[in-house]
């Protein structure tokens, strides 16, 4: 099952889901204030393939650098 990131609109807390596909983009309840006024964030992501970091177009998920040379965790 997919892990979800959502925000509530109410109170401002990031809050994480597992849910299924189908419901990903259904109402999530917040899991600080209980508010159903909330929305699901685009969320970034890093595999790992054979020792190296694959990233998608903005760099990795290690770091707020576009490379990973800048960072200098990942070959």
């Amino acid at each position: 099952m997919p892990l979800y990131e959502y925000l509530c609109r109410d109170c401002g807390m990031k809050f994480e889901l597992l849910r299924g596909m189908a419901q990903a983009d259904d109402p999530a309840p917040c899991t600080a204030c209980g508010s159903t006024r909330t929305g699901r964030l685009i969320s970034l992501f890093a595999a790992i393939s054979d020792g190296k970091v694959v990233a998608g177009p903005t760099g990795c998920a290690a770091c707020s650098s576009h490379s990973c040379a800048a960072c200098g965790l990942h070959g």
